[in-house]
């Protein structure tokens, strides 16, 4: 653990002064021409231990009232079309970077939720609470094996909790790192897809 807690400290370093120093700004500007509003947002969600922690991401959407209670799916109108592209890419994750340096994330773990959902899901799915044993994380096990995003019916949260345990119960060093790869691809072809993506009607 203290390797990884070392590995999370040196890489957004580094993504923090190679990437974020000219590649953030870029994204402020262009969400800020588009949504008018305030290009960071910032949503309490449940950390290790259940400790609530403030998530810090890129606005892909208007100024709404059910941020923090309804959760969005790829046809939802409060999406701006730069935000379709940041969520394609995960661009808009690169902020939490921030959160890894602060000690709230790591690169690698269970995706943190909304307050809501932590208690929402808590009392429907077994061993639900066990996922945050550890520090969540950027990107993890269940993202990278395809279940992101939105989760329409309980089953999907389930299967996603599944992979989120399967994580926690046989963390290594070397899982992490199969991790990491798996996301620069599918951050790749996010990017590849993004540049010709269409807003759904």
């Amino acid at each position: 653990m203290f390797l990884k807690r070392l590995i999370d400290l040196v890489a957004s370093i580094l993504l923090l002064i190679f990437l974020l120093s000219w590649l953030l700004p870029l994204l402020l500007l262009v969400i800020i021409i588009e949504s008018r509003a305030n290009p960071i947002f910032i949503q309490e969600r449940t950390g290790k231990n259940g400790r609530p922690f403030n998530c810090i991401k890129l606005r892909t959407m208007i100024v709404n009232d059910e941020s923090d209670s309804r959760q969005s799916d790829e046809k939802d109108s409060r999406i701006t079309r730069f935000g379709y592209f940041l969520r394609l890419t995960s661009l808009d994750e690169l902020p939490q970077l921030i959160n890894v340096l602060k000690g709230d994330m790591s690169l690698i773990g269970p995706r943190p939720h909304m307050i809501q959902q932590t208690e929402y899901y808590a009392k429907r799915i077994k061993s639900y609470n066990e996922r945050l044993k550890m520090l969540p994380g950027i990107t993890g096990l269940a993202q990278v094996r395809g279940w992101r995003g939105f989760t329409k019916e309980l089953e999907d949260m389930e299967k996603r909790v599944a992979h989120d345990l399967v994580y926690v119960r046989n963390w290594s060093l070397f899982l992490d790192f199969k991790i990491y790869w798996r996301t620069l691809v599918i951050m790749w072809q996010g990017m590849l897809h993004g540049i010709r993506y269409k807003r759904p009607n």
